[in-house]
């Protein structure tokens, strides 16, 4: 194998030609085209992560919005829960309150009637009384004797 150095500069200068008009017609273009592609592959990475980022925290913003919601709602109702224990106490106590006012009426009116069978019962004794006497002493006593001996004689059942 003999060295022929004409083939060898002739491959150099070849490949040197074909090397220029890849990077001026081929290599160029290809790569602008590549540049291209990364810068808006670069964008869109970009935007994405902004987008990540906004939905997180849009999504933490929900979180808080509804654990606020959460709370506001056993607030409610808690305080739904002392009113209505608030309320039913009240009624307790007023129904309670309406009780012993009947009661209490109750005991007047029957106070009230004992008295009035009491004075009943006495001019109704009286009567009678007066009535014994004066059959047994046969003896008309007047109105206001009559009234004075029944009532003595009252005092006197009353005091034994």
């Amino acid at each position: 194998m003999d060295f022929v150095w004409e083939s060898t500069v002739f491959a150099i200068v070849a490949f040197l030609i074909l090397y220029w008009l890849l990077n001026k017609y081929a290599f160029g273009p290809l790569f602008s085209i590549m540049e291209q592609r990364r810068k808006l592959i670069q964008e869109q990475m970009s935007t994405a992560e902004t987008s990540r980022k906004a939905a997180e925290t849009s999504m933490e913003e929900q979180k808080a919005a509804l654990e606020q919601a959460r709370k506001e709602a056993y607030a409610i109702i808690e305080q739904a829960r002392t009113t209505s224990t608030k309320q039913a106490d009240e009624i307790v106590q007023s129904a309670k309150n309406e009780a012993n006012r009947l009661k209490d009426d109750a005991l007047k009116d029957i106070v009230s009637e004992k008295n009035k069978a009491i004075a009943a019962l006495r001019s109704e004794v009286g009567g009678i009384s007066v009535k014994i006497a004066s059959k047994i002493i046969e003896k008309q006593v007047d109105e206001k004797a009559q009234e004075e001996l029944v009532d003595q004689y009252l005092k006197e059942v009353g005091s034994k």
